[in-house]
């Protein structure tokens, strides 16, 4: 499956490889092995080597990287060159600079830049555009961080989130992936999280356990009310010589039918999983 129509992208620890086929068997669209913010520099070589290990054993995932003003980055590229490697996630992305520099250096995986800084934002428009990048992918804690925002709760990120979802359609990728929800044991929450991500244009969402899969790919995909809807939508539309029709009492026109066949095309992609 490509990474342009992951839902859900699950975390593990690059050092703890014995969570790998856990978090491989546990039904997320992809799976990210993380050698940045999870691992401690200490254990950086120890995460890398897993790593190859994995992917020698077959293992096909995404990984996040170090960043790129890091001495890390070189050495977990050189792994990732090994092959079984989806896609890769450049923390702190903040120019299409970097993004050649990486094409530069002979990188052919797909490229996910996470938007985790002020310039990065700032940038995001150019960095969607450069060649190589898949998607785009929100990372609300470092950002949080960055600008000394207090919480993600409401609409704290909305104007960000927005930017996102406008500078991935410019650019003509798919959308965006976002962040992830930290309250494990909270449903309600990620659910809220969930319906907000959609309800603003992210078509995914980062996952740090299990548990949160179904409700992400559940959330960032195509009910089956959705398609009944989306398929009365496309016969009335055939059987009618107009280009625009009323369905439930609601008029259909282009807008509404090009719509119904996105629903369409994305559960066609869903059953393909």
């Amino acid at each position: 499956m490509s990474v342009r129509s992951h839902r859900s992208l699950l975390f593990v620890p690059g050092d703890r490889p014995e969570r790998f086929d856990k978090a491989l068997s546990a039904n997320a669209d992809g799976v990210i092995i993380d050698l940045e913010d999870a691992v401690a520099p200490e254990r950086k070589a120890f995460a890398r080597e897993a790593l190859a290990e994995a992917l020698r054993a077959g293992a096909e995932v995404l990984v996040r990287v170090n960043g790129p003003d890091t001495d890390d980055i070189i050495a977990d590229l050189a792994v990732c060159a090994g092959g079984n490697v989806r896609g890769i996630l450049l923390p702190k992305a903040e120019s299409s600079d970097q993004i050649r520099q990486l094409l530069n250096d002979g990188l052919t995986v797909p490229l996910l830049p996470i938007i985790e800084t002020a310039r990065g934002y700032r940038s995001a428009e150019s960095i969607a555009q450069a060649q190589g990048v898949a998607r785009l992918v929100f990372g609300t804690l470092d950002f949080q961080l960055d600008l000394d925002i207090q919480s993600d709760a409401g609409d704290a990120l909305l104007m960000f989130r927005s930017g996102l979802v406008l500078a991935s359609r410019l650019a003509g990728l798919p959308a965006p992936i976002d962040g992830v929800t930290v309250e494990l044991d909270d449903p309600d929450r990620l659910q809220q999280d969930i319906e907000r991500g959609r309800c603003l244009g992210f078509g995914g969402k980062l996952c740090i356990h299990p548990r949160q899969i179904e409700a992400v790919n559940e959330g960032f995909g195509v009910s089956a009310a959705d398609v009944d809807w989306a398929r009365r939508v496309i016969e009335a539309i055939e059987q009618s010589d107009r280009h625009a029709v009323s369905i439930d009492g609601r008029m259909v026109d282009a807008p509404v039918i090009e719509r119904a066949r996105r629903i369409l095309a994305q559960s066609a992609d869903s059953e393909g999983r």
